[in-house]
């Protein structure tokens, strides 16, 4: 079982394991079920339709995320610098702005009845901030650990579940060591990054060097290759009161590090479809995350 994880429209999880979880699939309206303050005892109830969502980010999570939305019959409101964002087609309203604009995001605040965000690359300051006014879900909790692999590694660690050998590498010579004691391996930036991106492959120590050079000073971890079959995911959501449920579990086949087919069923056993359910389960209850989430297991 060896995770990693990335954070989308809603958080987005990396686990690489060898067995996993299955059972109780939740309807599309429970999926997208979200909740708002009602007094300042931070007491909730659910959205009713025509109630507007905030959310961070405009790119292609966002316009599905505004899709799905508005089959529900809530509105969106996105915030993003770029004009002509994926998102801005679909959602109601857009407000042209950083993600760190302050005023922007309580102008945001003032709109909307929850806030969200569809990838892990907005400030935490900008989800505190927001925050104080209105509801955010997730959390600047899951959000923090998404935004840093070593601190993604140390969670999953600290809550029992294993992960590909790593280690933290801050000069060519923890790299030189990290590989001497794992072999093989990747080394990535400890943040931002994805689809293969802020990577170099470490294959043997001639890679070294030129690998460490790629990260340009940035800290980073190395991590070691692993074996697997597939990688599969699971789609869940976790609510206010602590309950959760998930779909059955898809089969992603990737080209070039990039997603371009899942399939569902996934072609694993009932054991392990159970297991990576329950793995999802204790992240998300460890994470006190509110949302819904996808956690990605190699198998």
């Amino acid at each position: 079982m060896l995770p990693c994880l990335l954070l989308r429209f809603w958080l987005y999880l990396t686990l690489n394991l060898q067995t996993g979880s299955t059972n109780g699939a939740p309807t599309k309206r429970h999926v997208w079920l979200i909740f708002r303050k009602t007094s300042e005892l931070s007491e909730t109830t659910a959205l009713k339709p025509g109630d507007w969502i905030g959310i961070l980010g405009g790119g292609q999570l966002a316009r599905m995320l505004a899709m799905a939305a508005a089959r529900l019959g809530f509105k969106t409101i996105i915030l993003d610098p770029d004009l002509n964002c994926p998102a801005a087609i679909m959602a109601n309203d857009h407000i042209i702005a950083a993600y760190d604009d302050m005023a922007a995001l309580e102008a945001l605040s003032r709109r909307v009845s929850v806030i969200t965000y569809e990838f892990e690359n907005v400030p935490c300051d900008a989800i505190d901030h927001a925050d104080l006014a209105c509801d955010v879900e997730p959390g600047t909790q899951a959000l923090a650990i998404a935004q840093n692999r070593i601190l993604e590694k140390d969670f999953f660690n600290a809550i029992g579940i294993p992960t590909a050998p790593h280690r933290s590498v801050q000069s060519l010579a923890d790299v030189e060591a990290a590989f001497s004691e794992i072999g093989p391996g990747i080394l990535k930036t400890c943040t931002l990054g994805y689809d293969g991106k802020g990577q170099a492959r470490i294959s043997t120590a001639a890679d070294i060097a030129s690998g460490f050079e790629a990260m340009n000073n940035a800290p980073a971890i190395y991590e070691g290759f692993i074996v697997f079959g597939r990688e599969v995911s699971v789609i869940a959501a976790r609510f206010q009161d602590g309950s959760f449920a998930a779909f059955d579990l898809p089969e992603n086949v990737h080209q070039g590090g990039i997603l371009r087919t899942s399939i569902v069923p996934a072609r694993i056993s009932e054991t392990t479809a159970i297991q990576a359910k329950a793995h999802a389960e204790t992240l998300l209850a460890a994470l006190g995350y509110i949302g819904v989430a996808g956690v990605e297991f190699f198998v």
